[in-house]
């Protein structure tokens, strides 16, 4: 099964709520600010058989069934294609939301409110990275419209209701409950709910409402063998598309903060091996020239906290840095050597950065070779520099064979990998990878901490030494 894009201050504690009697109520007082979306983009390539406006009953009929390949059927040259989805008004002055993926690389866009009428709408702007897009349509009068709640507030169990265009059949209201938080599909920044209220193509970029009217989600994604609903869909986080529709509507692009590092979560075996008592912060395992290399930050710090708020994983970093203001000096607290330390870090643009290269690292390798805990390592040559596409002044150890008997191999480790650090110290050479091991060993650890870099990429694994 694969999730399928749909096209068509402290907080008070929060108290539980029976079962209502009705929606109704709830639907009659959003529905003036829920919109049918159409869009419209000129398609060259020809196509066989009868065209149906994506997401609908016929279309779905097309696909499933097919038509007779007539030459009646057949269009020839550039033709214009539509598909469907669901926005919400944001502000009286017509400021509304969807998807990105329902209006992407479409030259005309038009919205239809609950009362029947029509208007044209412009992009205001996107973000791919959240599927979130902007709309504006001109109105002469005040436009109904509904405000994002608190989604953070929202428990497994909340009633909800979902609001939208189901596969092409005008407005339609599906009610269920909250199922999961915090779920994460494929996005760096992915913060969605989970809701069992029926959700179909045509409802991306409807709002998933709590019982006091507020946009808590915006319907993004389900999790189906078939492509319809089965009680697995996912909204967008409103706290998260509350910040984005904001950049938006007064950039007209994200602004994201940019710290210059690469992370990971620190493992159980990993905190183990660097002597910690939690398996929690962010490892930094690469600093490339940026605002964390110019702030101090090295590879193999564990980021603990940032701007005061605790990091407990790579997702916390992530969203933290992403929330926090382009150009603002912020303090990121590092675990270091056992010791914690605390940086001032002027965060950057990510947006401006990313792409940027990562510099190697430079010493002097070594010939040899030799086995170790079912491992054949030997020092990079110039010639296996060459031979593996590296940098030329990359050093490290080469893992020539693997035994996949090893519990090297089972902790990840392949045949290819270069070792660059052991125990969070440079490795050049076999002896100082021993040495490595054995100061693990007599610190009484199970593993050594290794950072290897894979197809260009670093990643710190604990290797089992017992």
């Amino acid at each position: 099964m694969l999730a399928i894009a749909l096209a068509l201050a402290p907080i008070a504690p929060a108290h539980a709520r029976a079962a209502p009697e009705s929606f109704a109520d709830l639907a009659e007082k959003v529905s003036p600010s829920v919109v049918n979306i159409t869009t419209s983009t000129v398609v060259s390539a020809p196509v066989d058989g009868p065209q149906f406006p994506e997401g609908s009953p016929f279309d779905e009929l097309f696909r499933e069934f097919g038509f007779p390949n007539m030459p009646q059927n057949r269009q020839q040259g550039p033709r214009r294609s539509n598909a469907l989805g669901s926005g919400f008004v944001i502000s009286e002055d017509g400021y509304i939301v969807t998807n990105n993926h329902v209006i992407e690389n479409a030259d005309e866009i038009q919205v239809e409110f609950f009362s029947g009428e029509t208007m044209d709408a412009k992009l205001i702007g996107t973000d791919p990275k959240t599927d979130i897009a902007l709309l504006k349509v001109e109105s002469e009068k005040p436009l109904p419209f509904v405000t994002f709640g608190d989604s953070d507030r929202m428990r497994v169990g909340d009633w909800v209701m979902a609001v939208g265009n189901p596969l092409g059949q005008g407005f339609s209201v599906s009610a269920g409950i909250v199922s999961a938080r915090n779920r994460e599909l494929s996005g760096t920044y992915d913060d969605y709910i989970q809701t069992d209220a029926a959700i179909n193509r045509g409802n991306s970029g409807g709002p998933l409402f709590n019982m006091d009217g507020q946009v808590i989600g915006v319907n993004t994604a389900i999790l189906s063998p078939n492509g319809g609903s089965i009680g697995i869909g996912f909204s967008m986080a409103a706290n998260v598309v509350n910040k984005v529709v904001g950049q938006l509507r007064e950039f007209g692009e994200t602004r994201r903060g940019w710290l210059g590092v690469k992370i990971q979560d620190v493992t159980a075996d990993m905190a183990e091996a660097m002597g910690l008592a939690k398996a929690e912060g962010a490892l930094v395992s690469e600093v490339p020239e940026g605002p964390a290399q110019e702030a101090g930050i090295l590879a193999g710090d564990i980021i603990t906290s940032f701007d005061g708020g605790e990091v407990k994983s790579t997702r916390d970093l992530v969203r933290r840095v992403a929330d926090a203001p382009v150009g603002q000096a912020v303090r990121v607290t590092v675990l270091r050597g056992g010791k914690s330390e605390t940086l001032l870090v002027t965060l950057g643009r990510r947006e401006l950065a990313e792409g940027e290269a990562v510099p190697a690292a430079v010493t002097k390798p070594q010939e040899a070779e030799k086995s170790l805990l079912g491992m054949t390592v030997t020092p990079l040559t110039a010639e296996l520099t060459t031979e593996m596409g590296l940098p030329s002044g990359t050093t490290g150890l080469v893992i020539k064979e693997i035994a996949e008997d090893s519990a090297a191999f089972e902790k990840g480790l392949r045949t290819g990998d270069l070792i660059i650090e052991a125990g969070q110290q440079p490795v050049t050479d076999i002896a100082e990878l021993e040495a490595r091991i054995e100061e693990a060993k007599d610190a009484g650890r199970k593993s050594v901490l290794l950072l290897i870099r894979r197809a260009g990429e670093p990643r710190f694994m604990a290797l089992p030494i017992e």
